[in-house]
């Protein structure tokens, strides 16, 4: 009653304003585990299997009350659970294609009924049931808040109590099931969860939009974060910004499919410019990796061709190096090398540093017990490994390597001492064009 009176105090832009953000958060949290457990299209099942009970609610009760027509919709949308449950566990249907069965009958046989109670002698078009479809939030009554609060409250309550159960479920059921978890239980509590949000969430964005509220929130979130923690909180503020958004700036436009667009360019926003996930940082990543690995290889060029000389550090000719190499960019990355120390260069020549000569040292180590292995145990042509051996030894971890070293040690095949760089196990006749940045 009391919360009755507050939302009866607010105008209607501030209901609009509130309803869609509770629905907006709740979406993200509840649809965060439910795209990590990989049920993103029960959501999309729910919401459109609830059109035929929200139908025969009105039907029977002659009333667009939300309570009413909510409790149809869910009686619905639990018939369709249960129904994809059946075909999947007593027929060869595969879980995608059970949902995909279920969605599209259920749905077929509502918009049906949802033809014929808007005939004139039944009223269902006065009624404005059609706004299911895309949804309406100008519609939002005080009682339509209680519920949308009463729903968050429960919802964010059960995610917080049982945030170790639903986690352990999402991440690794089998492990789960070994440590004797009721994973079944676990799991039905968490679709029923998102049951109820979908099914609250329909006179808002409507039947056939509700799904990417409980997707967009969470996948926008998980180009942000890596823990589930923060990946909840993200998803539920996500979920509110696009959801007040869409009301706000779609103003003229159907409120649902507004609210959707924003929450589909909070995607793409996130997409291009998260830290780790995002297009810039992956454009970024993926150019620093191929500046260090062209600086690698250039260091490495050196110490072969200074290897004759060692362990004196020969005056190389810049024309041999680049007859050894063909590189277009060598002066660009005599440039980075210079100024990690690692060269110095004269007039047309060019000498690797002490600290160079130790760096090319690591790196010919490296590369050349990468050839061993892959020669002595992937069966790789000797005229092939060096081009094998340049495609993994920048991107496997250091430890990886000295595990390496120790079972080539027990093999008898590393030099004596760790500092020592072993011959080359092939006739190397010329550089691999994989090599060339």
């Amino acid at each position: 009653m009391m919360g009755t009176l507050f939302f009866d105090s607010l105008n209607l832009s501030q209901k609009v304003m509130l309803g869609t953000a509770l629905l907006g958060g709740i979406s993200g949290v509840i649809g965060s585990f439910a795209v990590l457990r990989g049920r993103s299209l029960v959501g999309d099942m729910l919401a459109h299997a609830a059109l035929p009970g929200i139908c025969l609610a009105f039907l029977l009760w002659g009333t667009r009350d939300l309570w009413a027509l909510s409790l149809g919709a869910l009686t619905s949308g639990l018939l369709a659970i249960a129904t994809v449950t059946w075909l999947v566990r007593w027929t060869r249907t595969k879980e995608d294609a059970a949902i995909g069965i279920v969605l599209s009958t259920f749905f077929g046989v509502g918009v049906v009924l949802l033809s014929v109670i808007q005939k004139p002698h039944i009223g269902g078009n006065k009624a404005g049931l059609d706004s299911y479809l895309f949804g309406e939030p100008a519609n939002m009554l005080s009682d339509d808040l209680v519920l949308l609060t009463v729903v968050a409250g429960v919802i964010l309550s059960l995610v917080f109590f049982f945030f170790k159960e639903f986690q352990l479920v999402c991440f690794d059921t089998d492990f789960a099931q070994s440590q004797g978890w009721p994973t079944l239980k676990i799991d039905l509590t968490l679709m029923a969860a998102l049951t109820v949000v979908t099914i609250v969430g329909l006179p808002i964005v409507g039947v056939i939009l509700m799904a990417a509220m409980l997707i967009l929130p969470a996948a926008t979130a998980r180009l942000w974060t890596n823990r589930l923690q923060v990946l909840l909180v993200l998803a539920g503020l996500c979920g509110m910004l696009a959801a007040v958004g869409g009301t706000q700036l779609g103003r003229g436009l159907p409120a649902g499919a507004a609210i959707v667009l924003t929450a589909a360019g909070l995607f793409v926003l996130s997409l291009v410019l998260a830290p780790q996930r995002g297009v810039v940082a992956r454009l970024r990543s993926e150019w620093q990796l191929r500046g260090r690995i062209a600086r690698e290889h250039l260091l490495r060029s050196l110490y072969e061709l200074n290897e004759p000389y060692l362990p004196a550090r020969q005056q190389l000719p810049l024309q041999s190096l680049q007859d050894y190499r063909h590189w277009s960019a060598l002066p660009k990355l005599l440039d980075a090398a210079e100024a990690d120390a690692f060269v110095e260069r004269q007039d047309k020549t060019v000498r690797l540093t002490s600290l160079g000569l130790k760096r090319a040292a690591e790196l010919t180590t490296a590369h050349r017990l990468w050839e061993m292995y892959l020669m002595q145990h992937a069966g790789i042509a000797p005229d092939h490994v060096d081009r094998d051996a340049d495609d993994v030894e920048h991107l496997l971890p250091a430890a990886l390597l000295v595990e390496l070293e120790q079972q080539l040690e027990q093999e008898g095949r590393l030099p004596n001492t760790i500092t020592s760089v072993p011959d080359s196990p092939h006739q190397l006749e010329g550089p691999s064009e994989s090599s060339t940045p």
